[in-house]
């Protein structure tokens, strides 16, 4: 919990409330007082909940795991922006400091049709998963645990896989598309195996495989504005979405 020497802030917090995928939904208001600026996010919505029960009121719903940016569980439309305001950081990983006192905050889930609202600020972003299912892994028998360089990959595609296995899934790329385009998501999970050689046996079942779910699961298509890599909090890289594209023409050439 934050402490210290951070200064304290007043707020006003408008957050979305809606009690299950069927209810509709509207925003609440809520004061809160004394908030440090060492807080995260997160933590300051640990004191609004914790008030909350203390008046005997239902907390309000909201997904969080690691709190150290890794999960990509805490997804939350903060002041219009997918994660808050910061560049290249989740929810977990903003801190208060970052707001003024006496601003409000405007708390929302993920809009997208392909991620239901379940409560509140939880979203079902299984379609992420399914996604993954149809394609992202590789079925090769790699064996035990290689020696360093025992398999030659160029350090270039070495680093770039690196970059693109950087994505936490966390859906912030679907949230800030116009369209609820998941090309980002899906085009990092390709890139990472494509660009290694484990990875090149199954590329164009994969990258086919992996396209048509994204495409059932009701993702829009690419708007070409940038938005996913301008909010996503781990950088990933358009060049991706570019390096999916050609897997995909190639591969239904070829197949």
């Amino acid at each position: 919990m934050g402490s210290g020497n951070g200064q304290l802030l007043n707020l006003t917090l408008k957050v979305w409330k809606q009690k299950n995928a069927k209810a509709p939904g509207s925003f609440e208001t809520y004061d809160l007082k004394g908030i440090s600026t060492d807080m995260s996010f997160l933590e300051m919505f640990d004191v609004l909940n914790e008030k909350l029960i203390n008046e005997g009121k239902e907390p309000i719903a909201f997904d969080h795991d690691c709190r150290e940016g890794i999960c990509g569980m805490c997804s939350m439309y903060i002041n219009g922006r997918a994660h808050g305001p910061m560049d290249a950081t989740t929810t977990c990983q903003l801190h208060m400091r970052h707001f003024k006192d006496g601003e409000t905050i405007t708390v929302e889930p993920w809009r997208a049709s392909a991620f239901p609202v379940l409560k509140d600020l939880v979203v079902d972003r299984s379609a992420f998963d399914r996604v993954i299912a149809a394609g992202g892994f590789i079925s090769v028998n790699t064996g035990n645990a290689k020696d360093a360089n025992n398999i030659p990959v160029p350090k270039p595609d070495a680093d770039k896989s690196f970059a693109a296995a950087a994505c936490i899934g966390c859906g912030a790329c679907v949230a800030a598309c116009k369209n609820s385009s998941a090309m980002l998501f899906v085009s990092a999970k390709v890139s990472q195996l494509a660009l290694l050689p484990q990875g090149k046996v199954e590329a164009q079942d994969r990258v086919l495989n992996m396209v048509k779910q994204m495409d059932e699961e009701g993702f829009g298509s690419c708007t070409n504005t940038g938005a996913c890599e301008a909010e996503c909090p781990k950088e990933i890289s358009l060049e991706n979405i570019a390096r999916m594209n050609r897997e995909y023409i190639l591969a239904n050439v070829t197949k």
